[in-house]
Protein backbone atom coordinates (compact mmCIF):
# COMPACT_ATOMS: atom_id res chain seq x y z
CA UNK A 1 0.00 0.00 0.00
CA UNK A 2 2.04 3.45 -0.95
CA UNK A 3 0.79 6.32 0.21
CA UNK A 4 -0.04 9.67 -1.89
CA UNK A 5 0.25 12.25 0.41
CA UNK A 6 1.73 14.98 -1.83
CA UNK A 7 -0.88 13.98 -4.65
CA UNK A 8 -3.83 14.13 -2.26
CA UNK A 9 -3.01 17.16 0.02
CA UNK A 10 -3.89 14.49 3.44
CA UNK A 11 -1.10 14.49 6.12
CA UNK A 12 0.40 10.97 5.89
CA UNK A 13 -0.43 10.38 9.53
CA UNK A 14 -4.15 10.73 8.92
CA UNK A 15 -4.29 8.75 6.04
CA UNK A 16 -2.40 5.74 8.31
CA UNK A 17 -5.58 6.59 10.80
CA UNK A 18 -8.10 6.40 8.10
CA UNK A 19 -6.91 3.27 6.92
CA UNK A 20 -6.43 1.80 9.96
CA UNK A 21 -10.12 3.03 10.74
CA UNK A 22 -11.65 1.66 7.27
CA UNK A 23 -9.93 -1.82 8.58
CA UNK A 24 -11.60 -1.77 11.55
CA UNK A 25 -15.38 -0.58 10.61
CA UNK A 26 -15.14 -3.44 7.63
CA UNK A 27 -14.06 -6.45 9.96
CA UNK A 28 -10.47 -6.46 9.36
CA UNK A 29 -9.40 -5.52 12.65
CA UNK A 30 -11.85 -7.26 15.14
CA UNK A 31 -13.54 -6.04 18.34
CA UNK A 32 -10.77 -6.72 20.80
CA UNK A 33 -7.92 -7.71 17.96
CA UNK A 34 -4.02 -6.73 18.45
CA UNK A 35 -3.56 -4.12 15.90
CA UNK A 36 0.14 -5.04 14.25
CA UNK A 37 2.93 -4.01 15.22
CA UNK A 38 4.50 -0.46 14.69
CA UNK A 39 6.76 -1.62 12.62
CA UNK A 40 4.63 -3.60 10.18
CA UNK A 41 2.06 -1.02 9.95
CA UNK A 42 5.45 1.32 8.91
CA UNK A 43 6.17 -1.13 6.62
CA UNK A 44 2.68 -1.69 4.78
CA UNK A 45 1.91 2.15 4.73
CA UNK A 46 5.91 3.32 4.06
CA UNK A 47 5.80 5.96 6.03
CA UNK A 48 8.05 6.35 8.94
CA UNK A 49 7.34 4.98 12.64
CA UNK A 50 6.68 8.52 14.09
CA UNK A 51 3.66 9.01 11.46
CA UNK A 52 2.31 5.42 12.56
CA UNK A 53 2.50 6.61 16.44
CA UNK A 54 0.31 9.97 15.48
CA UNK A 55 -1.93 8.19 13.09
CA UNK A 56 -2.46 5.65 16.54
CA UNK A 57 -2.74 8.38 19.03
CA UNK A 58 -5.31 10.06 16.79
CA UNK A 59 -7.31 6.90 16.57
CA UNK A 60 -7.03 6.18 20.59
CA UNK A 61 -8.18 10.07 21.43
CA UNK A 62 -11.49 9.00 19.39
CA UNK A 63 -11.59 5.48 21.40
CA UNK A 64 -11.35 3.37 18.53
CA UNK A 65 -8.41 1.64 19.88
CA UNK A 66 -6.70 0.93 23.30
CA UNK A 67 -2.89 0.85 23.39
CA UNK A 68 -1.99 -1.62 26.55
CA UNK A 69 1.82 -0.82 27.99
CA UNK A 70 3.90 -4.10 27.26
CA UNK A 71 1.16 -5.55 24.56
CA UNK A 72 0.88 -3.53 22.10
CA UNK A 73 -2.43 -1.59 20.94
CA UNK A 74 -6.13 -3.20 20.53
CA UNK A 75 -9.08 -2.75 19.04
CA UNK A 76 -11.45 -1.13 21.22
CA UNK A 77 -14.56 -3.27 21.83
CA UNK A 78 -18.27 -1.67 21.22
CA UNK A 79 -19.68 0.53 23.83
CA UNK A 80 -20.97 -1.57 26.52
CA UNK A 81 -24.77 -1.28 27.34
CA UNK A 82 -24.97 -0.63 30.99
CA UNK A 83 -28.81 -0.32 32.20
CA UNK A 84 -29.23 1.53 35.66
CA UNK A 85 -31.88 0.10 37.45
CA UNK A 86 -32.91 -1.26 40.75
CA UNK A 87 -30.73 -4.50 40.88
CA UNK A 88 -27.72 -2.92 38.84
CA UNK A 89 -24.97 -5.88 39.04
CA UNK A 90 -21.66 -5.54 37.13
CA UNK A 91 -20.93 -9.12 36.47
CA UNK A 92 -24.67 -10.02 34.92
CA UNK A 93 -24.41 -7.13 32.94
CA UNK A 94 -21.04 -8.05 31.68
CA UNK A 95 -22.38 -11.35 31.02
CA UNK A 96 -25.39 -10.72 29.54
CA UNK A 97 -23.25 -9.25 26.62
CA UNK A 98 -21.45 -12.15 25.91
CA UNK A 99 -18.42 -10.09 27.48
CA UNK A 100 -16.01 -12.06 30.70
CA UNK A 101 -16.49 -10.19 33.30
CA UNK A 102 -13.31 -9.56 35.97
CA UNK A 103 -12.69 -7.88 39.04
CA UNK A 104 -9.34 -6.58 40.74
CA UNK A 105 -8.86 -5.37 43.85
CA UNK A 106 -6.17 -2.50 43.90
CA UNK A 107 -6.18 -1.35 47.14
CA UNK A 108 -8.60 -1.29 50.64
CA UNK A 109 -8.18 0.80 53.69
CA UNK A 110 -10.40 1.75 56.84
CA UNK A 111 -11.38 4.86 57.67
CA UNK A 112 -14.15 6.86 60.22
CA UNK A 113 -16.64 8.01 58.33
CA UNK A 114 -17.19 11.44 57.70
CA UNK A 115 -20.20 13.21 58.06
CA UNK A 116 -21.69 12.46 54.45
CA UNK A 117 -20.66 9.03 54.32
CA UNK A 118 -22.45 8.44 58.20
CA UNK A 119 -25.78 9.91 56.57
CA UNK A 120 -25.32 7.48 53.33
CA UNK A 121 -24.60 4.00 55.54
CA UNK A 122 -26.94 4.92 58.12
CA UNK A 123 -24.25 4.73 60.71
CA UNK A 124 -22.80 7.19 63.82
CA UNK A 125 -20.21 9.78 62.39
CA UNK A 126 -16.73 8.52 63.30
CA UNK A 127 -17.57 5.10 63.13
CA UNK A 128 -15.71 2.74 61.05
CA UNK A 129 -15.64 1.83 57.13
CA UNK A 130 -13.81 -0.26 54.88
CA UNK A 131 -12.52 1.21 51.84
CA UNK A 132 -12.36 -0.68 48.51
CA UNK A 133 -10.87 0.22 45.43
CA UNK A 134 -11.26 -2.09 42.00
CA UNK A 135 -10.72 -2.30 38.73
CA UNK A 136 -13.90 -3.46 36.64
CA UNK A 137 -13.16 -5.06 33.30
CA UNK A 138 -15.14 -6.75 30.47
CA UNK A 139 -12.87 -9.38 29.04
CA UNK A 140 -9.57 -7.44 29.11
CA UNK A 141 -10.79 -4.18 29.07
CA UNK A 142 -11.22 -2.25 32.03
CA UNK A 143 -14.40 -0.53 31.89
CA UNK A 144 -14.55 1.59 35.14
CA UNK A 145 -12.91 2.26 38.47
CA UNK A 146 -14.93 2.06 41.76
CA UNK A 147 -14.89 3.29 45.09
CA UNK A 148 -16.79 1.40 47.61
CA UNK A 149 -17.70 1.89 51.67
CA UNK A 150 -18.73 -0.69 53.87
CA UNK A 151 -19.68 -0.50 57.69
CA UNK A 152 -16.75 -2.62 59.50
CA UNK A 153 -18.30 -3.68 62.09
CA UNK A 154 -21.20 -5.24 59.59
CA UNK A 155 -18.51 -6.57 56.81
CA UNK A 156 -15.30 -7.37 59.13
CA UNK A 157 -12.44 -8.22 56.74
CA UNK A 158 -14.48 -7.40 53.38
CA UNK A 159 -11.15 -6.63 51.70
CA UNK A 160 -10.08 -9.82 52.33
CA UNK A 161 -13.40 -11.28 50.41
CA UNK A 162 -13.63 -9.08 47.88
CA UNK A 163 -9.51 -9.98 46.99
CA UNK A 164 -10.81 -13.60 46.56
CA UNK A 165 -14.22 -13.32 45.47
CA UNK A 166 -13.77 -10.02 43.21
CA UNK A 167 -17.14 -9.41 43.01
CA UNK A 168 -19.35 -7.06 45.83
CA UNK A 169 -22.15 -8.98 45.10
CA UNK A 170 -20.19 -12.00 46.24
CA UNK A 171 -19.07 -10.29 49.23
CA UNK A 172 -22.25 -9.60 50.43
CA UNK A 173 -23.57 -12.88 50.09
CA UNK A 174 -20.70 -14.34 52.05
CA UNK A 175 -21.82 -12.07 55.19
CA UNK A 176 -25.72 -13.55 54.32
CA UNK A 177 -26.76 -10.88 52.36
CA UNK A 178 -28.66 -12.57 49.35
CA UNK A 179 -30.19 -9.81 47.20
CA UNK A 180 -29.73 -6.01 47.25
CA UNK A 181 -31.41 -3.38 45.84
CA UNK A 182 -30.42 0.07 44.35
CA UNK A 183 -31.58 2.85 46.55
CA UNK A 184 -30.00 5.94 45.03
CA UNK A 185 -27.87 6.55 41.79
CA UNK A 186 -26.33 9.90 40.32
CA UNK A 187 -24.53 10.35 37.29
CA UNK A 188 -21.80 13.17 37.12
CA UNK A 189 -19.22 13.95 34.03
CA UNK A 190 -15.99 14.71 34.97
CA UNK A 191 -12.27 14.46 33.22
CA UNK A 192 -9.89 11.76 34.50
CA UNK A 193 -7.08 12.15 36.83
CA UNK A 194 -3.53 10.61 36.32
CA UNK A 195 -4.39 7.65 38.78
CA UNK A 196 -7.63 6.59 36.96
CA UNK A 197 -6.19 7.32 33.45
CA UNK A 198 -3.24 4.50 34.11
CA UNK A 199 -5.93 1.91 35.39
CA UNK A 200 -8.33 2.72 32.67
CA UNK A 201 -5.77 2.98 30.00
CA UNK A 202 -6.83 5.96 29.35
CA UNK A 203 -5.34 9.36 28.16
CA UNK A 204 -5.35 12.42 30.66
CA UNK A 205 -8.01 14.50 29.55
CA UNK A 206 -10.42 12.28 28.75
CA UNK A 207 -13.87 12.30 29.56
CA UNK A 208 -15.30 9.64 32.71
CA UNK A 209 -18.82 9.21 34.07
CA UNK A 210 -18.73 9.66 37.38
CA UNK A 211 -21.59 7.65 39.27
CA UNK A 212 -22.33 8.03 43.04
CA UNK A 213 -24.86 5.24 44.51
CA UNK A 214 -26.16 3.45 47.29
CA UNK A 215 -27.42 -0.26 47.86
CA UNK A 216 -30.01 -1.29 50.81
CA UNK A 217 -30.76 -4.27 51.57
CA UNK A 218 -34.33 -5.94 51.83
CA UNK A 219 -35.41 -4.39 54.70
CA UNK A 220 -33.77 -0.65 53.37
CA UNK A 221 -30.88 -1.00 55.44
CA UNK A 222 -28.18 0.60 53.66
CA UNK A 223 -25.12 -1.97 52.55
CA UNK A 224 -22.76 0.22 50.82
CA UNK A 225 -22.08 2.86 49.02
CA UNK A 226 -20.03 3.39 45.84
CA UNK A 227 -18.65 6.54 43.19
CA UNK A 228 -17.48 4.96 40.49
CA UNK A 229 -15.59 6.24 37.29
CA UNK A 230 -16.58 4.63 33.73
CA UNK A 231 -14.60 5.18 31.11
CA UNK A 232 -17.24 7.60 28.69
CA UNK A 233 -16.07 6.33 25.43
CA UNK A 234 -16.64 2.57 26.72
CA UNK A 235 -19.84 2.09 28.35
CA UNK A 236 -23.91 3.75 27.26
CA UNK A 237 -26.26 4.30 30.31
CA UNK A 238 -29.69 3.22 29.84
CA UNK A 239 -31.96 4.11 32.35
CA UNK A 240 -34.66 1.82 33.22
CA UNK A 241 -37.88 2.14 35.49
CA UNK A 242 -37.79 -0.78 36.75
Amino acid sequence: MTMQGAASGVALWRQVADGIERGIADGTFASGERLPGETLIAETYRVNRHTVRRALATLSERGLVRAERGSGTYVEAPRLTYPLRSRTRFSEIVGAGGREPRGQLIGASEELAARDLARQLGVKAGAPLIRIEALRSADRTPICVGTTWLAAERFPGAARVYESARSMTKVLAYYGVRDYRRASTRVTAGIVDAADAARLDLALGRPVLVVDSTDVDADGKPLLTTRARFAAERVEFVVENT
